[in-house]
């Protein structure tokens, strides 16, 4: 499904050249469930973005579900983007104006996708993330775990292949960032991929492959059998 190979990604700071990431080669299936770990400055948010195509390496290759996506305009890589990947952020991104209802349809308003589809699409992602009760509460009304699974419900309107999410539970307390991870695993279990990075160990061991970055190169490659309950 995702394959990158002999990725780098340069920046320039000042004189210098930093090596976000170095020669990233990684391959991760269907409905597969990742974690991305790794001390500040590793290289975890710069390879989410690779893969989410909101960056582009400097070198290298990345095929998504055997397409070569490294060279396509930013055009075609916000099409793919919009249709076969989910995107959910510690800082939630909701536009505070719309309420829940809306935030969740807005994907699909912009997509084109008709009226009472998207009425029933809507109502059906936020029963799944138990906010069927939320619908028309804005955000600052919602507790952050309720924001949260707003946000899961907008990453998954599009029926993505893949959710990649960054610090999903850095901004709340334990029992909403617990509520949030099983509401991502719940997904994965359907048959999305999960790809979450996070500086929580408690969090990142939950997934069945553990990726360690260390200097823009992934040191490590564990596999588990199964995520914690």
């Amino acid at each position: 499904m995702i394959d990158l190979e002999h990725i780098h990604r340069d920046f320039r700071v000042g004189d210098q050249i930093v090596h976000a990431l170095d020669d990233v080669s990684l391959h991760i299936d269907a409905g597969d469930y990742v974690s991305i770990m790794g001390p500040s400055g590793s290289g975890k948010s710069t390879l989410l973005n690779i893969i989410g195509l909101l960056d582009r390496p400097t070198a290298g290759t990345y095929r998504l579900n055997g397409r070569d996506v490294t060279d396509l305009s930013d055009t075609e890589q916000a099409e793919v983007r919009n249709r076969e990947i989910g995107f959910v952020f510690q800082a939630f991104h909701l536009v505070p104006r719309l309420n829940a209802f809306e935030n969740v349809e807005l994907p699909l308003i912009l997509a084109g996708v008709e009226p009472a589809e998207r009425q029933r699409r809507v109502r059906e992602a936020l029963a799944a993330v138990g906010l069927t009760e939320r619908a028309h509460h804005k955000p600052d009304q919602l507790s952050g775990g309720q924001r949260q699974r707003v946000a899961i419900a907008r990453a998954t309107i599009m029926r993505p292949n893949v959710i990649l999410a960054d610090e999903p539970t850095g901004n709340l307390d334990h029992r909403s960032g617990g509520e949030v991870i099983r509401t991502l695993e719940e997904l994965n279990a359907a048959g999305i991929a999960l790809i979450v990075v996070t500086h929580d160990p408690l969090v990142g061991e939950r997934a069945r492959r553990q990726l360690h970055m260390l200097d823009g190169r992934l040191e490590r490659d564990l596999q588990t059998h199964h995520a914690p309950a």
